[in-house]
């Protein structure tokens, strides 16, 4: 396992209010990352010089570091027959040697000069696709399951890359990534596996609340069919 590259970027306007088509109107992104070289600072809340535009649901102590591994970008290149650089998913880490069904919730790793851990998988949203010009996109990674997934900063400090990713801790091993993403996007009906995965201390807060929601619902549905209502 390792961090092949760093990249950060600022929100920025882009678009063109004039146009006509969807994908050219207005909009404000931190999506576009550019690579950078050199130790950079490692915040709980972000990287230096890196930030998001949205922060109801981006960025923050449980979504600081976005990271992605480069075999999912060369995928994604054959698949859609583009040229995708480091940083073409919005990741602030781009790794290697390690995939969704490697990793787990909670996870905790060295990296150089900061301490990090494994909060949530990603969830591709809507600018994805603005970013690629391809309306189905953000679907397409999470039906995949090829999706990234979050470190939150346990311990700050500065990282640069290249640099070797130091499993150390392992505190949840039944809930991998990709568990967690089946959990929360194809067994939308199993509210039992909702509440479990909402009780691992590690998760992220957000989606703690959603899977509690789910698991309320299952429980308020299922006393409805019992009594017959």
């Amino acid at each position: 396992m390792r961090l092949l590259s760093i990249q950060v970027g600022l929100p920025r306007e882009l678009g063109d209010p004039a146009s006509s088509d969807p994908m050219d109107k207005p909009w404000v992104s931190g999506f576009f990352k550019e690579t950078v070289s050199g130790p950079v600072a490692a915040s709980r809340l972000n990287l230096e010089g890196d930030g998001q535009a949205d922060l109801r649901v981006h960025g923050g102590l449980d979504k600081a570091i976005n990271v992605y591994p480069e075999e999912h970008r060369h995928y994604w290149e054959s698949e859609l027959e583009l040229t995708m650089p480091p940083g073409a998913f919005g990741e602030n880490f781009t790794v290697a040697g390690v995939a969704e069904g490697d990793v787990c919730i909670g996870d905790v790793f060295r990296i150089d000069g900061i301490t990090v851990e494994i909060s949530q998988p990603r969830q591709p949203c809507w600018k994805l696709a603005r970013r690629w010009r391809i309306k189905e996109l953000a679907v397409l990674v999470e039906r995949s399951g090829r999706t990234g997934w979050y470190f939150r900063v346990k311990e700050e400090g500065t990282v640069a890359a290249p640099a070797g990713m130091e499993l150390i801790e392992r505190p949840h091993p039944e809930w991998t990534v990709a568990l967690a993403n089946e959990i929360m996007h194809r067994r939308k009906s199993d509210a039992d596996s909702a509440r479990r995965l909402a009780n691992c201390p590690a998760l992220s807060e957000s989606w703690k609340t959603s899977l509690q929601r789910r698991a309320e619902k299952g429980a308020t549905d299922t006393r409805s069919r019992t009594h017959g209502d």
